[in-house]
């Protein structure tokens, strides 16, 4: 039994019966009958293969994870040194304003309460050294400083020491592993005296 699946070589729909499915492993070409096999061990005839291969369909990633532009999936913090070998920190934006929530939390007010969160306080009736990357759009936005990396790593480190005994929660574990690493790339920053880039 076959089933037919739309060629579109000639530009107008129509039916092709489609090959068997050949089980294979990452094998990526048929010298026989020219066509594509993809990781997902489809049949890829050259007249098809724009249309359903999956992998030409997928986004791919940029080194390092580090967009500027285009569709993104998330944010990346990182060191705008110019090199993707080093270290950032990336999460989706759920994931970025979960993690600023816990942070928030743990300085003693919610950042729903807060401007920009849906709330009216303003950030300045709030005393925290953490307000720069807390109060920090996802998009674009301007880089941390390193004079602002300095003040803001040792508040981080201080929050992972007071909740490390929370440690059997997966979900403090998550935090305290996220704001552990954003910890080692602002050493990093410092390090080379280099801006904390949201990307």
């Amino acid at each position: 039994m076959t089933r037919a699946v739309p060629a579109w070589s000639t530009g107008a729909l129509k039916l092709r019966p489609q090959p068997k499915p050949v089980q294979t492993s990452l094998r990526r070409s048929s010298p026989a009958d020219g066509a594509v096999l993809d990781d997902s061990d489809a049949v890829v005839t050259p007249g098809m293969r724009q249309i359903i291969s999956v992998a030409d369909m997928l986004p791919t990633p940029d080194p390092g994870h580090r967009r500027k532009e285009g569709n993104r999936m998330g944010i990346v913090l990182f060191p705008g040194d110019d090199d993707v070998t080093s270290p950032d920190i990336s999460w989706s934006y759920t994931g970025f304003n979960m993690f600023r929530k816990w942070l928030a939390q743990a300085e003693g007010f919610g950042l729903s309460e807060m401007r920009r969160f849906g709330g009216d306080r303003a950030w300045n009736s709030v005393s925290t050294t953490l307000a720069p990357i807390l109060d920090h759009p996802d998009d674009d936005g301007p880089d941390l400083t390193p004079a602002q990396c300095a003040t803001i790593q040792p508040r981080l480190e201080a929050i992972i020491d007071q909740r490390e005994h929370d440690g059997s929660d997966p979900i403090v574990q998550r935090r305290l592993e996220d704001t552990r690493q954003l910890v080692e790339v602002m050493k990093f920053c410092l390090d080379k005296d280099v801006e904390l880039v949201f990307g």
